[in-house]
């Protein structure tokens, strides 16, 4: 394992670094060692539907991820989570896996329909669904692993889409909010750390606006992925107060939100149009989460403009603002900041909209020296990640940061790749860039986990991409191998410190 490592390291001060859009910046890109805080933590994170697999068995209810991926033509290659990576099986060899790489968190999701079949308390309790994560949680623990708990990670229950039309439709706060609430009585008093949702932006965007991803709604009107977003950032405010009121007290732990943040760097700094353009960037498609909750209550500025426009389009319909009760119950609604980043981009002004989308008043673009992954919008750009953890400490009110997701994704590749040195890289410099957001900008991350501790169904790309660090196909007898990377970040969990 020396070799990668090494490798890794000459790279970061040679070829990763000058895959920045200009010239390279010893300043910026030059890589420091140095130890993490003794009470860092390290994690790796997986979804429900992504590994669990078992999407019938023991009376588990249908989610809009089975519906969508046994629909001909929504997933790459026909790829179904059905088997996945038969977690629900094999959870204690994952387990022993995590343990081997020293690891001390883990994050992972709940099913709302493993638990909840149709989705609400009414319906029934699926008491095998509740011994399931009982089961996981208490292997976990039992290996000195911390849980880190997904409430909702994209599977809603399909019985909620198609009663009520999912996350457009306001009901959906209450219904939320019982699934919640059992999940905190069921298992709080041995899970400390929430997230109530995974990135609600792709959720609402891909899901009820493009259709690429389950329920499949196609609604280029805008509306349903505004209503989408609106609703669970409702739904998120009463799930954190229901905590905080009722069961914080007697249970000790905490409860965030994950919201996905790219970092746009101006196309010319210099140029106010550009840090205009990327400010907006910024602002519509980074905050609409973050700033109402950890801001005023409310959407930012340019999202607000939006908003607005929306009105005027559609006079007929109902475009909701919040009101000053619903701001207030949002407006801090959270007891850390959950980050996932992956890569970033580079933003100019357009003196010609190209449409009348929202993004289509600005020039978004990649350099063509930044490496890119399998995944067709992955580019490794290490130093955006300090810049987007130094953006938060300023714009959100210097919260709490747990980087929920970092990763990097290689095709599906046979064998598979066993000296891992791209993703070696892109995890060394990436680690790198945490260290000095912490040492250097004083920004409070306590955790970083990586995506993903196994390779596993990755949505509408069904197995042709893959994240994880150590080799898990799926099958109905899914092969495994450790891949380099895996060594690695051992030696970073175990020391605190890069090399």
């Amino acid at each position: 394992m020396v070799l990668p490592l090494i490798l890794c390291v000459v790279l970061s001060t040679a070829h990763c670094a000058v895959q920045d859009y200009g010239a390279y910046d010893p300043v910026r890109d030059a890589f420091l060692p140095g130890s993490f805080p003794d009470s860092f933590i390290w994690s790796t994170s997986t979804s429900a539907y992504q590994i669990e697999g078992a999407w019938n068995v023991d009376s588990k209810g249908e989610s809009i991820w089975d519906r969508f991926s046994h629909t001909p033509g929504k997933v790459d290659c026909g790829d179904t989570g059905d088997v996945a990576c038969d977690s629900y099986n094999k959870y204690r060899e994952d387990v022993q896996l995590m343990k081997a790489m020293g690891l001390k968190y883990y994050r992972f999701s709940l099913s709302w329909t493993r638990i909840l079949p149709d989705g609400t308390v009414a319906g029934g309790v699926n008491q095998d669904g509740v011994d399931y994560y009982n089961n996981v949680i208490n292997e976990l623990i039992a290996n000195d692993i911390t849980p880190m708990v997904t409430l909702y990670h994209w599977d809603l229950p399909q019985a909620l889409q198609d009663r009520y039309g999912g996350w457009v439709n306001e009901t959906m706060v209450q219904l939320y909010h019982d699934y919640v609430s059992f999940a905190f009585k069921s298992f709080g008093d041995r899970v400390k750390l929430w997230l109530t949702f995974n990135d609600s932006k792709i959720v609402c965007n891909n899901g009820y606006l493009t259709g690429q991803h389950a329920p499949g709604i196609q609604d280029r009107s805008q509306l349903s992925s505004y209503l989408c977003g609106h609703n669970i950032l409702k739904a998120h405010a009463k799930a954190w107060h229901t905590y905080n009121t009722t069961f914080r007290a007697s249970q000790d732990g905490k409860v965030g939100i994950t919201v996905s943040l790219d970092w746009a760097e101006p196309r010319d700094p210099d140029l106010p149009a550009d840090v205009a353009a990327a400010d907006y960037y910024m602002q519509v498609s980074n905050s609409q989460f973050a700033h109402p909750i950890y801001v005023n209550g409310d959407y930012p500025p340019d999202f607000k403009i939006l908003v607005q426009k929306l009105k005027q389009a559609l006079p007929d319909k109902n475009v909701p603002d919040f009101s000053d009760e619903e701001k207030a119950s949002i407006r801090g609604s959270s007891d850390f900041f959950g980050l996932n980043h992956y890569t970033s981009c580079i933003v100019g002004h357009r003196d010609t909209p190209a449409g009348k989308g929202p993004l289509d008043n600005i020039n978004i673009t990649r350099s063509p020296e930044w490496r890119r992954a399998a995944t067709d919008w992955l580019y490794a750009v290490p130093w955006g990640m300090r810049r987007v953890l130094k953006y938060i400490k300023e714009t959100f009110g210097d919260p709490e940061v747990y980087i929920t997701e970092n990763g990097w994704s290689d095709g599906d590749v046979t064998p598979p790749v066993m000296e891992d040195t791209d993703r070696i890289c892109y995890y060394m410099t990436y680690i790198d860039e945490v260290l000095k957001a912490i040492m250097y900008d004083k920004v409070k991350v306590r955790a970083y986990t990586a995506w993903s501790i196994m390779d596993n169904m990755e949505w509408e790309t069904g197995y042709t991409q893959r994240f994880g660090m150590h080799c898990h196909l799926h099958g109905p007898e899914p092969a495994s191998g450790t891949q380099a990377v895996f060594k690695v970040l051992q030696g970073h969990h175990r020391q605190q410190r890069l090399p």
